[in-house]
């Protein structure tokens, strides 16, 4: 498999890996990607519309594209044009518009992406995953009572360290998100992630749900 994967991509092989050939690739036509500088032959870069992962073909020369949330992990194209790969990621990690990333490269397809991110299926997909999960079980009912407003069931929910993570953006790690944990019946605690000095915060639980609506939808 080796040599197969050297006669298929001589490039990658000569730079070294995958990381530094898309390195060269993107210096030599003047854009950015974002791999970062340790990168050799697992590529996933972080952008404000998910991770991006590029993983070569083994049978054929084809870099395949994906784009990466939690629970989820979309192919959006592929081609074996390593220059024409790198600029589509720069591009992507600029932020060019879905549909002019479609007309600038052919090899993208992005319907489904994007037709799943304008229909929510991302958002009410993780719901549903995490309340029939019975690894999630101590959080099932602080979720459905969060699933239950018709303000927070539109957030993208995660579980870190057992408490729920309520995130505006499932694609924008930097977008508004908090933290709550449930003590007990009558109180929780809520952090509003990455704002200055953020801490703890003890909520009455008859208060959650407007603390939560007023902490993700501050400006």
């Amino acid at each position: 498999m080796e040599t197969n994967r050297k006669s298929l991509y001589p490039d990658v092989t000569a730079a070294g890996g995958l990381g530094p050939a898309m390195r060269e690739a993107a210096q030599l036509r003047g854009c950015d990607t974002g791999v970062a500088p340790w990168a050799v032959d697992v590529v996933v870069i972080q952008t404000a519309r998910g991770f991006l992962a590029v993983d070569p073909e083994t049978e054929e020369r084809l870099f395949r594209l994906s784009v990466r949330i939690p629970g989820f992990d979309w192919e959006i194209g592929s081609t074996g044009d390593l220059g024409l790969l790198v600029e589509a990621v720069a591009a992507w990690r600029d932020g060019t518009p879905f549909d002019e990333l479609a007309e600038g490269f052919g090899f993208l397809e992005l319907d489904a992406f994007v037709g799943a991110l304008e229909r929510g299926d991302p958002t009410s997909s993780q719901w549903t995953e995490l309340l029939s999960s019975d690894f999630n079980r101590n959080q099932w009912n602080l979720l459905r009572r969060l699933r239950a407003d018709e303000v927070l069931r539109n957030m993208f929910p995660t579980i870190t360290h057992g408490a729920v993570r309520l995130q505006v953006d499932p694609l924008d790690g930097t977008s508004r998100q908090v933290l709550v944990a449930e003590l007990d019946g009558e109180r929780c605690e809520v952090m509003r992630v990455g704002v200055p000095e953020a801490t703890w915060v003890g909520v009455p639980t008859g208060d959650l749900i407007a603390y939560l609506r007023a902490a993700l939808n501050e400006e």
